[in-house]
């Protein structure tokens, strides 16, 4: 995949980093030996070429480095300037998901990514008018994941149809529902007021409401975003609603929390939940959870990066508006294929190819004005 070592070094907050931001840390240096072995720094594309490209400093910043979807978002990103000669990419995340840390690491990361920046926020609020001084500066910008707000002057986003994934969960789910089941149907979400989960859990809705009218809708409920109060929340809201017909939530902890509570109460629930968390794809493997929503993160970093390194070396304009680049489930019919194509950067752009090719061929056919982004 590469002729010449490079590095990624993920910029976090101070503190202790925590086992998983290490593992994300590990995972990204993995894409290429360390320059430095600092917290920070920079990494340059390697892939064979006969002529030298030009050289561009690039920067991915993500919401934390301690949740699967970023993670993923962040290996797309670095797997496609490991595959782009002359890039040199700054990755940055705080350990955690903290809005005002993470404004503070994309603010560094415009000193050195002058070429352009690629962002997922679950705080677009907070980027308003960090985005506007740097669209100012003229470094481009590319959100990722969350939708930018219109005040943020940031005209290319790229993300998933997340109405159409939460839509593809509760399809799955309703499958395992009889037409004349009555009952609760309870709905978590992991960040209330984050538009993409809030989509999610809009499609999920609106499939129950339309093929099973006799369920009762109950929440969506604050169940947290992190691993520790994800797992709280939902281990009392199945005490509370122990003999609901499902329980459906939009995040990246809500698999992982449904396989701890169904290993200690020795019973399986129908439960369909978003993201390809490791641990939740053993949920599928192991039957605690029946579907999950992969909203393709990896594919959204890939494709950020690719279209700012596009723009830096051959001047290519951005793609102005909602570039949607898909999304896909993940049951026990095709777990084993994701769990092949999770082992690595190569295997996920193995898997991916010729999704990312065709895409990046012709960008115009996967672009929706920014205001039909849901």
């Amino acid at each position: 995949m590469r002729s010449r070592p490079r590095s990624h070094h993920l910029t976090r907050a101070p503190l202790a980093a925590t086992l998983l931001a290490l593992v994300l840390a590990v995972a990204l240096a993995a894409c290429g030996s360390s320059s430095d072995g600092g917290s920070s720094g920079t990494s340059s594309a390697a892939a064979g070429t006969k002529s030298k490209s030009k050289d561009v400093n690039l920067g991915m910043v993500v919401a934390t480095s301690t949740q699967n979807a970023m993670q993923e978002m962040a290996f797309g990103a670095g797997a496609a300037a490991d595959g782009t000669p002359g890039v040199h990419l700054k990755q940055a995340a705080p350990t955690g998901i903290n809005g005002p840390a993470e404004v503070k690491l994309f603010q560094a990361v415009t000193q050195t990514a002058k070429d352009g920046i690629a962002v997922m926020t679950t705080t677009p609020d907070l980027f308003v008018r960090p985005f506007s001084q740097a669209v100012g500066s003229n470094i481009p910008m590319v959100a990722v994941d969350a939708a930018p707000l219109p005040s943020s002057k940031v005209t290319t986003f790229v993300g998933n149809s997340n109405t159409d994934l939460g839509k593809s969960v509760a399809e799955v789910i309703i499958k395992k529902i009889p037409a004349d089941k009555t009952g609760e149907v309870v709905l978590g979400n992991d960040i209330p007021g984050l538009p993409l989960l809030d989509a999610r859990l809009n499609g999920m809705k609106q499939v129950i409401q339309q093929k099973r009218p006799n369920l009762k809708i109950v929440g969506p409920f604050n169940v947290g975003a992190e691993p520790t109060d994800n797992y709280n929340h939902w281990n009392d809201l199945v005490k509370a609603h122990p003999n609901a017909v499902a329980y459906l939530a939009p995040g990246d902890q809500d698999a992982v929390s449904f396989a701890r509570i169904s290993k200690t109460n020795n019973k399986k629930y129908l439960v369909g939940a978003c993201d390809v968390d490791p641990a939740a794809l053993n949920a599928i493997k192991d039957g605690y959870v029946e579907v999950l929503g992969d909203p393709w993160h990896f594919m959204k970093g890939y494709i950020a990066m690719s279209l700012l390194a596009e723009k830096a070396q051959q001047g290519k304009a951005l793609p102005q508006g909602w570039f949607n680049p898909g999304s896909g489930i993940v049951t026990a019919a095709n777990v084993d294929a994701i769990f092949a194509r999770e082992k690595s950067n190569a295997a996920r752009v193995a898997f991916f190819k010729e999704e990312i090719d065709k895409q990046l061929a012709d960008p115009s056919a996967y672009i929706k004005p920014m205001g039909q982004a849901n």
